[in-house]
């Protein structure tokens, strides 16, 4: 039987020091979501549930920038973006600028489940969401982050099954104080979201603007097939190339074999892992070790 691996992510940011009541509260979510996905795989469920899962642990949270915890806008609404993608088929499905479902990635789920489509936005992915069973929750469900030490940008899930099939799930609230309707790279499949059998998972974090114009998910890919780089050295060269267009950010992405990379430029990637002999680690700084439990 194959082995099963997955990574989460909660975002890259320039993190400050991070008080340590936070600090215990983020690494527990992230520990729990990696928990939720790793039930699903050790038993023989799908790389695409374990990281719907495990995002919507993250976004029911409140702690990152996503689901409950999603920034406002210019003009003080919450606007959600989130894709999902299997890497058998290469079915995905998103959402964009949405601002009443609780999770965001059960709606990316749908539209891959239940369309020919792949990116629904705005009411219209709303309507179709909610007649499809997703939750609708009022404003008052939604709460900022708590403070300023969290990343403003993403919430992220990688995962390879046993049956050998990668998946990448990604969502967010977007940048704070956002123009209304902007979408960044997290629910365009290939910039900030892409899965393929043939080479890698990957969910992107940072300013989604840099990530759209690199390509960056789709990136890691095409150097891994066509270029045949190691997934270390095709993550490493999509962020360089993320940082000639003066952007920063960080990713997670596992392979076919079981290789994983978590990744920033920033100094700092809230990140959690999961092994099949049931460890779960988590780091939060760039250069911190993985810390176990």
């Amino acid at each position: 039987m194959k082995s099963w691996h997955i990574l989460v992510h909660g975002g890259a940011g320039e993190l400050r020091a991070i008080p340590a009541e936070r600090e215990r509260a983020c690494r527990t979510a992230l520990r729990h979501s990696v928990e939720a996905g790793a039930q699903i795989l050790s038993t023989g469920g799908s790389s695409l549930d374990a990281v719907i899962a495990a995002v919507k642990i993250l976004e029911d949270s409140g702690l990152f920038n996503a689901g409950r915890g999603s920034a406002r806008n210019a003009e003080g609404h919450r606007e959600m973006d989130a894709a999902v993608m299997e890497g058998a088929s290469r079915r995905a499905g998103a959402v964009a600028a949405v601002r009443s479902l609780r999770n965001p990635v059960i709606a990316a789920h749908l539209v891959a489940q239940h369309t020919p489509h792949v990116l629904l936005v705005s009411e219209g992915a709303e309507t179709f969401a909610l007649q499809h069973g997703a939750e609708r929750v009022p404003p008052s469900y939604f709460r900022p982050p708590l403070d300023d030490s969290i990343p403003d940008d993403t919430v992220g899930a990688v995962a390879l099954d046993i049956h050998g099939c990668l998946a990448a799930a990604t969502s967010t609230g977007g940048t704070t104080r956002k123009p209304a309707g902007r979408v960044g790279d997290t629910p365009l499949i290939g910039a900030g979201t892409y899965a393929d059998n043939r080479s890698c998972a990957v969910s992107t974090t940072g300013i989604g603007e840099y990530f759209i114009r690199a390509v960056t998910a789709y990136s890691v890919h095409a150097r891994m097939l066509w270029g045949r780089r190691t997934l270390a050295e095709a993550a490493q060269e999509a962020l360089e190339e993320v940082a000639t267009l003066g952007g920063a950010g960080g990713l997670i992405g596992i392979d076919t074999m079981g290789n994983s990379i978590t990744l920033c430029t920033t100094s700092g990637m809230y990140r959690g892992m999961g092994t099949p002999d049931g460890r779960i680690f988590t780091a939060l700084f760039r250069d911190e070790p993985w810390k176990e439990g």
